[in-house]
């Protein structure tokens, strides 16, 4: 890998009795959005917390864009943008206003402030809101001006911390074209989101934690080409279920697995793999009536469940991240 622009070695955070980071190694290349996944307590958060300076590390070592999070943490914060899933914003001002406030917060100066707030709004086609107090954005756009304020100082590192829950289509559209036009720019995004669907199409590397120790790491395609894609089979009734799983065991070599009206078989050991033709040709000729049969490409969410024993939840809903795509 190029040299990594943030990094971790041996990361370890506890609270009280609770183990929040185990020992996280991480080591992300620059100029890409990096995913990162993990149920609920995973230390998601927390590293996010460490790497941002928001929390001191227990143990081990941090680095963004050169820097030791624990000993420069000064340097460390001229250097990103972070913003969560809650806008920070002050709704009685504007949304000029509310930039130039946190352009002065960040030491950009007067100047500096109303001139790179007045960029930021531009570029991202809010100038006509501008001038608006905040508390009558939609949601999306509040959160598009929180995101763009965490750029007021064009950070080399952003970190996003699930910024698009509880967003309709329309606005996560907006925040992933943010987010990919920031990786175009130059930036390096580290994303956390519910959404394994989201990460799958922003994410070019994603790392999964559980338990404070990162548990698996690659591409989207890697990680699921690990699990293999499978091969679903629906019979009618439960009465044709013991012909069609024989037709199958002959044709594969291996037994399915039965649920209910379905049976499953992974293919990504078969060699060859049967043919969906040549599979109905052959439930056809048993006797052996089928409501359904495909070869369903593993997602996100069976790299999570493979590798952390627990679903991802909640999950959004593929036509809703489709019509957003």
């Amino acid at each position: 890998m190029e040299q990594a622009i943030v990094y971790t070695r041996d990361l370890r955070k506890q609270y009280g009795q609770v183990e929040a980071l185990a020992g996280l190694d991480l080591a992300i290349a620059p100029n890409r959005v990096y995913g990162l996944l993990g149920p609920n307590g995973a230390g998601k958060s927390t590293t996010v917390r460490i790497l941002s300076t928001l929390t001191e590390p227990g143990g081990g070592k941090a680095v963004v864009a050169g820097f030791d999070v624990a000993r420069q943490p000064g340097e460390v914060r001229r250097v990103i943008g972070v913003a969560g899933q809650d806008a920070t914003l002050d709704e009685k001002l504007t949304g000029r206003e509310n930039l130039r406030i946190f352009g002065r917060l960040s030491r950009l100066g007067l100047r500096g402030s109303r001139r790179r707030a007045d960029e930021l709004l531009e570029r991202f086609s809010l100038t006509s809101a501008a001038d608006r107090l905040t508390g009558t954005y939609s949601g999306g756009m509040r959160r598009r001006l929180d995101l763009i304020a965490s750029l007021l100082r064009a950070p080399q590192v952003l970190f996003l911390d699930e910024p698009t829950t509880g967003l309709d289509v329309r606005s996560r559209t907006e925040i992933w074209d943010t987010v990919r036009e920031l990786v175009a720019d130059g930036a390096t995004v580290l994303l956390t989101s519910q959404y394994l669907e989201e990460v799958d199409r922003l994410a070019s590397a994603v790392g999964v934690i559980d338990r404070g120790r990162l548990v698996a790491e690659g591409t989207p395609a890697e990680l699921k080409a690990q699990i293999g894609s499978r091969l679903d089979v629906v019979v009618e009734s439960a009465e044709h279920l013991a012909r069609a799983m024989e037709v199958m065991e002959r044709m594969t070599g291996r037994r399915p697995e039965a649920d209910a009206a379905n049976l499953h078989i992974g293919v990504a050991a078969l060699d060859p793999v049967p043919t969906l033709p040549q599979i109905v040709r052959e439930l056809d000729a048993s006797g052996a009536v089928i409501r359904d049969v495909g070869i369903r490409e593993p997602t996100l969410d069976d790299v999570f469940l493979a590798v952390t024993g627990k679903p991802a939840a909640p999950r959004e809903p593929r036509a809703a991240i489709e019509a957003a795509a």
